[in-house]
């Protein structure tokens, strides 16, 4: 398989392991080209009978803090419309369609569909600096990457409508504690915990393996599919307010929007 897949970097470690890296440091936006590189990364990893887990990291402060709002890339939201399917998501929908376990190590901040990506793993190893939100309202528009379907699924439909009605912060701390961390370590030890957990994964039998995360995930790909479609659609619709523009705006600015229901 590949070493590089645009900006997501492949390396295969002792035990069977997988590291993929996304290199946008330090903030490592995502857009449309990325989700699809890392889904193309993972169909190969399948098919690669050296890799019987994954690693999931970026370089930088920061996992992922969420999606590229340059003038380039909304331009090309902008294009789509409401009734066809938006590419993104697509790719997103494979990447939840994968078979080989994913450990997300999860440093900085996992922001809005960076969330959605961090959730997307198997398992999260997070610190004291891990910050996560599912800050769409703040925005003037509603989660995406599937978090309406994954999220209650791993904390409960309370704390998920917790941090979907508020667009709330929360820290390494109450992660762990929602069990949206499986494992809480130093700031400095997040990839090596991550490569701990996913080499003990790897060194079972891999045939096992597979049939139990696909027995345990069940319709989650499919469950994915689904929301996406109706958050495709409400973000497009949302996305022509003029909530989401002063949203955009007040994120950026780092300020509460003034919002007026428009």
């Amino acid at each position: 398989m590949k070493e590089k897949y645009g900006d997501i970097s492949v390396t295969i470690l002792d035990g069977y392991v997988g590291q993929v890296e996304i290199q946008r440091g330090p903030n490592n936006f995502f857009d449309h080209p990325l989700i699809k590189d890392l889904a193309d990364c993972f169909e190969d990893i399948d098919a690669n009978p050296d890799v019987r887990a994954i690693v999931l990291c970026s370089e930088g402060k920061h996992f992922c803090a969420g999606a590229n709002f340059s003038s380039s890339a909304r331009a090309q939201q902008q294009e789509r419309s409401a009734d066809k399917p938006n590419p993104l998501y697509t790719e997103a929908v494979r990447l939840f369609r994968s078979k080989t376990p994913i450990v997300a190590a999860i440093q900085g901040a996992a922001v809005g569909g960076g969330f959605g990506l961090a959730v997307m793993a198997d398992f999260r190893v997070i610190c004291p600096n891990t910050r996560m939100t599912a800050n769409f309202v703040k925005l003037g528009f509603t989660p995406g990457f599937g978090l309406t379907h994954t999220l209650p699924r791993v904390i409960g439909t309370q704390n998920a409508n917790l941090l979907f009605y508020t667009g709330r912060r929360i820290n390494g701390e109450t992660a762990h504690e929602w069990g949206l961390g499986d494992i809480y370590t130093d700031n400095d030890n997040v990839r090596d915990a991550a490569i701990e957990l996913a080499r003990e994964i790897a060194e079972n039998a891999p045939l096992a393996v597979v049939s139990v995360r696909s027995q345990m995930r069940g319709d989650l790909a499919d469950g994915v599919k689904a929301a996406t479609d109706i958050e495709n659609a409400e973000q497009f619709r949302l996305q022509k307010t003029a909530d989401h523009k002063e949203g955009v705006k007040a994120v950026s600015e780092r300020r509460p929007g003034n919002f007026t229901g428009s």
